[in-house]
């Protein structure tokens, strides 16, 4: 049976637009940037097109190879496999390639480029570790993430810091030659050379944070997904503080082990001190509870 959808999150939908709005603004300056100084853009956007490419259509192979995760079929997982058929019944969606990952790491994320190509894969320590509704709720948040076609707004913004990040490569080796561009001969080539490279090296800086900032509002509006399709906020809520709590508990080479795919995660693999989260690619716990509480809250009174 669908669930109900009760209500957008303004707030959140306002402040994603701003930051793509942002991020388009400073891509655009940055190609105007590469113009005016002479740069061979169009070379450099055909090499970027191809590493984009790469990771778009091979995404999900890409990401499951990283951890080690195996496709396992309904005989080898069938409650595992019962859960997500489920799941993708409610939201109308195909049902995703299931995977398994053999790790101490309690966790799950989903990849592909778009939900006819989409992968759920959970780790055996979150299948041992969380009950039955939790799992569920979790494997609805990254229902969301497929409904919602995270992996190819990730990656459709990260276009441009991939350009940027490869001129300032091509910066740093054209500076052994004394620079380049067809304008060399209107500036010192040394010159035009620091500056492209200060100006990649700042657009590479912004696009950073606000993809980060992207990042972080996909994944509450993930949890947002995850409450709607299973009806239980707390389920989920539930999940996150058990999940986050074993982190803590687990040995720091199991950790470095994975977290090489924590923009993927439903909580990020990190070890040693919790990083700012301004530079995180997920939300903090605290807030996620928080948004969960209130929206626990708000469907009560609907009911």
């Amino acid at each position: 049976m669908k669930r109900k959808w009760y209500g957008g999150d303004t707030g959140l939908t306002i402040r994603m637009f701003l930051v793509m709005f942002m991020l388009a603004a400073v891509y655009l300056l940055f190609i105007t940037f590469l113009w005016a100084w002479g740069m061979d853009f169009f070379t450099l956007a055909i090499i970027a097109g191809l590493l984009l490419g790469a990771q778009y259509f091979f995404s999900d192979k890409i990401a499951l190879w990283s951890v080690g995760a195996r496709e396992v079929s309904p005989t080898e997982a069938p409650e595992l496999h019962a859960m997500i058929e489920r799941l993708a019944v409610s939201v109308d969606l195909p049902k995703p390639r299931v995977a398994l990952v053999e790790s101490n790491v309690p966790n799950a994320f989903a990849t592909g480029r778009s939900p006819n190509n989409s992968v759920i894969a959970v780790t055996s320590s979150l299948l041992n570790r969380l009950q039955p509704e939790e799992i569920e709720a979790v494997l609805a948040h990254e229902m969301s993430h497929v409904r919602n076609r995270d992996v190819m707004v990730i990656t459709l913004a990260s276009f441009f810091a991939m350009i940027a990040n490869f001129v300032m490569r091509s910066a740093m080796f054209g500076s052994m030659f004394g620079g380049y561009g067809r304008r060399r001969d209107e500036r010192e080539g040394g010159n035009a050379v620091i500056i492209v490279y200060l100006v990649s090296l700042l657009v590479w800086l912004i696009s950073f944070v606000l993809i980060r900032a992207i990042s972080r509002y996909r994944e509450y509006a993930a949890d947002r997904g995850s409450a709607i399709i299973t009806g239980s906020p707390s389920l989920l809520a539930s999940a996150l503080v058990k999940i986050s709590g074993t982190m803590q508990r687990i040995p720091q080479q199991d950790l470095r082990e994975v977290e090489g795919m924590n923009a993927f995660f439903i909580v990020p693999a990190i070890s040693g001190a919790s990083i700012m989260e301004l530079f995180s690619t997920h939300p903090s716990i605290e807030h996620r509870l928080e948004r969960l509480k209130k929206m626990e809250q708000e469907m009560e009174t609907l009911r």
